[in-house]
């Protein structure tokens, strides 16, 4: 009798356990961690730089769905968004939020905790965004652009293109520090190089317009400063600045796919793909605190000949055998 109530405690201990299989692996997958997606922009201008940031993700062993979940919400360039998109991320208890420099501050406002990885930051120090590079201290670090620094650069090489270049206008949103900050390095530069400039300040997307409309007379090319909102209207900006007859440069690459004519700076979607190394750090246990921010590893001058051509602008031969690469 004993051993018959032996056999059968065993067995339901066993199928107790077997039982309880499905339900431990449900459980774990109800753990896998969550990633929330402050998307600054809009998820067409942030195609190429999300699809960078997963792949990265992909190569460490994270796959959506199923090792992580990925949550995605957009602020379409309203500064505004930041803070209702943060809040949303802390009541959904993510792990790691990732965005851009602009949002961080309305992310660490509505949390302390969770860890924050901004993929671009345009001058992460000068805004207050980390401690120090070396030790970003807080819930805080990612990656820097150092487009402030490279102001002085896009003046030269707009002027090889316009040898005869006197005047510049500047298109910053000035409720974003960055481009403040910016806007302070390119007027310096203007200075040593003997340039006029405009600034044409504006805080939402109906600023852009007027703003354009009112360049002076005279004025050669459009220097615009990178930013979220700059990022969801840029196709406008452009198609502006077209009309104007004005060569726009910009930071970065992907405002060229709507009709830019040059850039120089970071490739921000290696920065998105780096941004993936320190997730996966975090992820792992490491703490933002104790993760350096790290600078670009590599600048690129880009070209769009067909502006171009539009604007009656011949490239010299010399400016685009060093180009990283010409759009056709």
């Amino acid at each position: 009798m004993q051993f018959d109530q032996l056999r059968r405690r065993d067995f339901i201990t066993l199928f107790g356990g077997v039982a309880a299989w499905p339900l431990a692996a449900g459980a774990q997958q109800a753990k896998r961690p969550t990633i929330g997606i402050l998307g600054a922009g809009t998820p067409s201008a942030w195609t190429v730089w999300i699809a960078a940031f997963v792949r990265r993700l992909g190569e460490l062993g994270w796959s959506d769905g199923r090792t992580v979940a990925i949550e995605y919400r957009w602020a379409e360039g309203r500064g505004e968004r930041y803070r209702e998109i943060a809040a949303e991320f802390v009541r959904l208890k993510v792990d790691v939020i990732v965005t851009v420099g602009g949002a961080v501050p309305a992310a660490r406002q509505a949390t302390s905790v969770i860890p924050i990885v901004f993929a671009i930051a345009i001058d992460p120090l000068g805004a207050g965004l980390v401690a120090s590079l070396a030790r970003p201290g807080g819930n805080v670090t990612g990656l820097s652009m150092q487009a402030t620094e490279l102001a002085a650069k896009r003046l030269e090489l707009l002027r090889e293109v316009l040898p005869g270049l006197r005047r510049v206008a500047i298109l910053a949103n000035v409720d974003y520090p960055a481009s403040v900050v910016e806007m302070g390095e390119i007027l310096s530069a203007a200075r040593v190089l003997d340039l006029d400039l405009d600034r044409l300040e504006i805080r939402r997307a109906e600023d852009i317009a007027p703003a354009i409309a009112a360049i002076k007379d005279g004025t050669q090319a459009l220097y615009v400063c990178g930013d979220a909102l700059i990022n969801a209207h840029h196709a406008r900006i452009n198609t502006l600045a077209l009309g104007a007859r004005l060569p726009t440069v910009y930071p970065d690459r992907i405002f060229l796919r709507a009709g830019g004519f040059m850039s120089y700076g970071a490739n921000a979607a290696d920065l998105f793909h780096r941004a993936g190394d320190y997730v996966d750090k975090i992820l792992r246990g490491a703490k933002p605190a104790d993760l350096p921010v790290e600078q670009p590893t590599k600048f690129e001058l880009v070209f769009n000949l067909s502006t171009a051509k539009a604007l009656g602008l011949t490239v010299p031969p010399a400016l685009l055998a060093r180009a990283d690469e010409v759009m056709e």
